[in-house]
């Protein structure tokens, strides 16, 4: 399928984000954000776009962290994530007016979104706080509650694509975010892959210390349930 793309800058409250929009040939059956991980958006996010678009789907790939702002060290995405992990709030601000963007520059009413570990914990809050997505899915996302939608009803579907051997979200944060789930009355579904780590998807992951490691199988099994998982929205 010919697929079209544009990257566009887009602003909110004086900061300017840089966002990369994928469009199919004819009418997309849906727009699909995605979420970046902890570095900020960049090459991986619009492959993920241009596979969307592929599959049908408008995909808008956003930014929560500004034009510019990209992290290479471990250190530089910790001073970009950090802020936003701990600031739940702002972080949703900033994903609503990501989605919102997505749907009016796709041309779309009907969103899902999904995300990559810090992203993945970022469509995961975009659930919990009730904002309009027929589903949402994490890929090795921090499945932490952030703290200010404890009570609310998820609405959204939940997909979490998770690595067993993750040190960023261990079998306990599994449980704790499962009991989360399921008292949010959400439609939810875990799937695990054993022998597994943290950025599975990343095939520029290969530091077992920190916990980040390509896993080809659990990348290409993990990518099946998320075509699934909007088909079954979608058609």
């Amino acid at each position: 399928m010919a697929i079209s793309t544009k990257s566009l800058d887009y602003e909110q409250a004086g900061q300017v984000y840089e966002g990369f929009l994928a469009m199919p040939e004819g009418t997309p059956k849906a727009v699909v954000v995605i979420a970046h991980a902890w570095g900020g958006p960049g090459e991986f996010d619009q492959g993920k776009a241009k596979m969307l678009a592929e599959w049908g789907y408008a995909a808008f790939a956003m930014d929560v962290y500004g034009k510019g702002k990209r992290g290479e060290t471990v250190e530089e995405c910790q001073a970009l994530m950090n802020p936003l992990a701990s600031n739940r709030a702002e972080l949703q601000s900033r994903l609503q007016f990501g989605l919102e963007t997505a749907k009016k520059e796709a041309g779309c009413d009907k969103a899902s979104a999904i995300g990559f570990c810090f992203g993945g914990l970022s469509v995961l809050d975009m659930a919990r706080a009730g904002m309009a997505v027929d589903g949402v899915a994490s890929f090795h996302g921090l499945l932490g509650a952030p703290g200010n939608t404890d009570g609310n009803k998820v609405k959204a579907k939940v997909l979490v694509l998770h690595g067993w051997d993750d040190p960023m979200a261990k079998p306990e944060d599994v449980l704790t975010f499962s009991k989360e789930m399921s008292e949010a009355g959400a439609d939810w579904q875990l799937h695990a892959y054993g022998g597994t780590m943290h950025a599975f998807t990343n095939p520029g992951a290969n530091d077992p210390d920190f916990g980040t490691v390509y896993n080809p199988a659990a990348e290409r099994r993990s990518l099946a349930a998320l075509k699934d998982f909007l088909s079954e929205m979608y058609g």
